[in-house]
């Protein structure tokens, strides 16, 4: 064994290194080695596992316990433009707002504003906050899926239905007019009903007729009196004639 390993210690002097040595590292030990759970021992482990009580009331019946989140500003922006058309305008309709392309309802949009009737479309959880603070909490079941808007200053219901009947996708639900919450029927009784003007001249011509009537009432007992008095003077004429006649034969 020393006669091998001088050669090398003397190669190692004189300069020469092998081009390959064999370095051997020491052994490393494992000490844990996966092994499976006695069935004992997963017997017991199934027995004593927890199971936390179930809640007296469903979680799905529970009301959700979100936290309230801030608005943001654009959120607060669309809150004041819904409040302020709850303010400006006297007839708001509330409608189905179906699928349609955009040139058809780019079209409707402008049938209606030729009547002054602009639509609006906002997200229904903005609508639904500003209605629960307000008057018109009772619209609040008509804004669910897709809807529109269509409101004015002045009440165009007539000419808003007489739209709405050519244009399946516009499905009317409800709305107000003049703070008066009405229906889909509401509506069209509202429609029905005669103009302002024409209602007023009627008015004026039953307060006419009823002042003409009192006028002739009034003159028609002393036109009565007179024209008994009269026959009366005239039978007395007619009786003192015929003493005289009579007493002169």
């Amino acid at each position: 064994m020393a006669a091998a390993v001088r050669p090398c210690a003397g190669f190692c002097r004189a300069g020469w290194q092998p081009t390959f040595q064999l370095v051997r590292h020491g052994s490393k030990s494992v000490t844990r080695h996966w092994k499976p759970m006695h069935f004992m021992r997963q017997k017991l482990m199934a027995v004593t596992e927890y199971i936390p009580p179930k809640p007296a009331i469903a979680r799905e019946c529970m009301p959700p316990t979100n936290a309230v989140k801030e608005e943001h500003d654009f959120e607060k922006f669309l809150r004041r433009q819904v409040e302020k058309i709850f303010l400006e305008n006297n007839m708001i309709a509330v409608c189905q707002y179906n699928y349609a392309p955009g040139g058809e309802i780019t079209l409707v949009e402008y049938r209606l504003r030729k009547y002054n009737i602009h639509a609006k479309y906002f997200p229904n959880k903005i609508v639904r906050r500003v209605l629960v603070e307000s008057k018109f909490k009772n619209l609040l079941p008509l804004f669910v899926g897709r809807n529109v808007m269509l409101v004015s200053p002045e009440t165009r219901a007539r000419e808003m239905l007489r739209i709405l009947k050519s244009i399946p996708q516009f499905n009317l639900l409800g709305g107000c007019i003049d703070n008066t919450l009405l229906s889909k029927e509401g509506f069209s009784k509202y429609a029905n009903l005669p103009s302002l003007e024409t209602t007023q001249g009627a008015v004026v011509g039953s307060l006419s007729a009823l002042s003409s009537q009192t006028s002739t009432i009034l003159q028609r007992g002393p036109s009565h009196l007179t024209s008994l008095l009269d026959q009366y003077v005239k039978q007395q004429t007619d009786n003192g004639a015929e003493t005289k006649e009579g007493g002169n034969s």
